[in-house]
């Protein structure tokens, strides 16, 4: 296992997990912590980097992707729980929506009275170099290891230095939800990138990846993902802590509605119209990554699931799919995703965390489904709430949970329901332990 292979695998793990969503959080928190930015981007860093990164050494482990992973829980559930998570991540919501949002941020600006021909212009380029840069997956890691990461990497190293060291640092006042708990509310916001759910899907990415790299022996493998995780999240909590500071710098410069309207502003401030060029550059290459790592990783599920059609095959149609769909039913596609989305995430950190005690409580069926049962119930509701269903009636019955306020009712009974399936099981687990 050469040392090469490691990092360029972590530099295309990086990028894959690094879209338009990670280059926008953590500039519109810095302003709003003004004073506390460094506590609350270390709390965006905890949950935004070390779920992920828990996500990635949990695939490591199983070594067969999410379809492996909480191998207690029933098959049909785990199948229809991977299906979910693969369709809503990928062409159902994070596909099309990358291409829409390098447009949006990344070349609109430059043709302000353009119509929907430049976008599906846009597009379709876009979609043409995912398509080509996906369909060969055993060359990913060269071509966004060694050559699409260093170009990203370097543009938004431009942005963060010359923002820290040209604008001045205002020292305002954190606003209220910063003020007294910086690290908490910091930690919720990384929890909200959602990224746990990507991590997942890519594991059997950088897995594949290493296969083809010549690493075949699993627990070389394991080794290896888990030290390309911890690159890409080096890389991540830098990268998030360098654009958080330029956020902070302009908590005096005036409102903004969120954080790509804040970049926008500091990349004119900073270089004038060339500005634009290297914003549009950033997110129009960590939106081309993402949506590259997001196609091979749903063709090589796909192609798992049904090996009778060719990996080629899916990525043909994913793109395709993708290219219409961005440009004709986003929206609609948001509106059903996004809640799935909400649903899906408590679920899935569960299962991460229960996989790295399942030795502990020997792969006990009743363990994962007391806790995914209890955690059912609060992630219905939050999916139902993002849908726009009214759920009033049900906050008397959930709102005994700590931290239901901040949408994390789901934490305590997830474990109440993991000790009780213990409990319940507790001679089989008894008897599996001696067995062993």
């Amino acid at each position: 296992m050469k040392a090469r292979d490691v990092v360029l695998t972590g530099l295309m793990l990086f990028s894959l997990f690094f879209g338009a969503g990670n280059l926008i959080f953590p500039p519109y928190l810095g302003m709003e912590a003004g004073t506390a930015v460094w506590p609350a981007i270390a709390g965006f860093i905890i949950t935004g980097v070390g779920l992920p990164l828990l996500s990635v050494a949990a695939v490591a482990f199983v070594q067969d992707g999410i379809r492996s992973l909480g191998q207690g829980v029933h098959p049909l559930f785990r199948f229809c729980f991977s299906l979910a998570v693969y369709l809503a991540i990928g062409p159902f919501f994070g596909i099309p929506r990358a291409a829409s949002v390098a447009y949006e941020i990344g070349a609109k600006p430059f043709f302000p009275a353009s119509g929907s021909l430049v976008m599906w212009l846009f597009t379709g380029v876009f979609f043409a170099l995912v398509y080509w840069l996906s369909l060969n997956p055993s060359k990913l890691v060269d071509r966004i290891g060694q050559w699409l990461t260093p170009m990203l990497l370097l543009s938004i190293a431009v942005l963060c230095l010359a923002g820290l060291i040209r604008l001045d640092d205002p020292q305002a006042e954190p606003v209220e939800k910063y003020a007294s708990a910086p690290l908490a509310k910091g930690m919720l916001e990384g929890y909200l990138t959602m990224d746990t759910i990507a991590a997942l899907a890519f594991g059997i990415v950088v897995i594949q990846a290493l296969r083809d790299r010549g690493i075949d022996r699993p627990a070389l493998q394991a080794k290896a993902t888990i030290q390309s995780g911890v690159i890409a999240a080096a890389g991540l909590a830098l990268v998030y802590a360098g654009i958080a500071g330029v956020g902070a710098r302009m908590a005096g410069a005036g409102s903004f509605a969120n954080g790509a309207e804040l970049l926008s502003h500091v990349s004119s401030l900073l270089f004038g119209s060339g500005g634009k060029v290297l914003l549009g550059v950033i997110v129009a290459l960590a939106c081309l990554t993402t949506a590259i790592g997001l196609v091979a990783a749903c063709a090589q599920y796909f192609h798992e699931l049904t090996p009778v059609v060719s990996y080629r095959a899916y990525v043909t149609a994913l793109t395709l799919f993708s290219f219409v769909m961005s440009n004709l039913g986003l929206n609609a596609l948001i509106a059903v995703s996004v809640p799935v989305l909400t649903m899906l995430y408590p679920l899935a950190i569960v299962l991460v965390v229960l996989s790295f005690f399942h030795r502990f409580f020997r792969g006990s069926a009743k363990v994962y489904g007391m806790a995914l049962l209890f955690t059912g119930v609060f992630s219905l509701y939050d999916g139902f709430k993002a849908m726009g269903v009214e759920t009033a009636w049900l906050e008397p019955l959930l709102s005994w949970a700590p931290l239901f306020s901040v949408g994390l009712g789901w934490v305590v009974p997830a474990l109440i329901g993991a000790v009780l399936g213990f409990l319940i099981d507790w001679p089989t687990v008894m008897n599996r332990k001696h067995a062993a």
